[in-house]
């Protein structure tokens, strides 16, 4: 492995960064839990600005991040302490065109990674082939957990990163009215 810098460029811009965010801020007295009651799973892709594409606020929404947007046990944890303890009551899911899990196979990643360390992954890179279907997948998890409490208000959306449209998923017909 190659010698690691004694700094870190981008890390030092930021906290610079950081030292003119504080001169201007504004938002002391933001209450914990957001203001619109809403929570949104997304992709973690650098592409997708949350708060702009959706005209947002700070301390509008709860956003959960990673890779694919995906809905793993440990984003229905983040869910259930939103809803449970910050009174969010509607979930939106946003995924994307031209994702990076679209294009990895699961097992050939989990090969390399144990190749490389030693151990095979536990956890599952949930890679998916077509988004539309990976957003409905999400739906299902979340309308079949035991554990969200607000169900009624779940809707999913795959993001064009070519056009900046929001495409509205249809959820899963055997599962209307849940």
């Amino acid at each position: 492995m190659p010698a690691t810098p004694d700094f870190s460029p981008n890390t030092d811009e930021l906290v610079l960064n950081n030292a003119q965010y504080v001169a201007n801020f504004a938002d002391a007295g933001l209450a914990l839990a957001p203001k619109r009651h809403l929570a949104i799973v997304a992709c973690m892709d650098s592409r997708m600005d949350i708060f702009q594409m959706l005209g947002l606020g700070h301390g509008d929404a709860h956003i959960i991040r990673n890779a694919g947007g995906v809905v793993t046990d440990d984003v229905i944890r983040s869910l259930v302490v939103s809803q449970r303890l910050l009174n969010t009551q509607e979930i939106i899911l946003i995924h994307h065109t031209n994702c990076g899990l679209q294009k990895v196979s699961e097992d050939g990643f989990k090969r390399q990674i144990e190749e490389e360390c030693g151990i095979k992954p536990g956890w599952a890179i949930e890679a998916f082939t077509d988004p539309y279907e990976a957003v409905r997948q999400s739906m299902n998890r979340l309308l079949h957990s035991p554990f969200v409490v607000y169900k009624e208000h779940i809707r999913g959306f795959v993001y064009d990163v070519e056009s900046g449209a929001l495409l509205e998923v249809e959820a899963d017909p055997r599962h209307a009215g849940n």
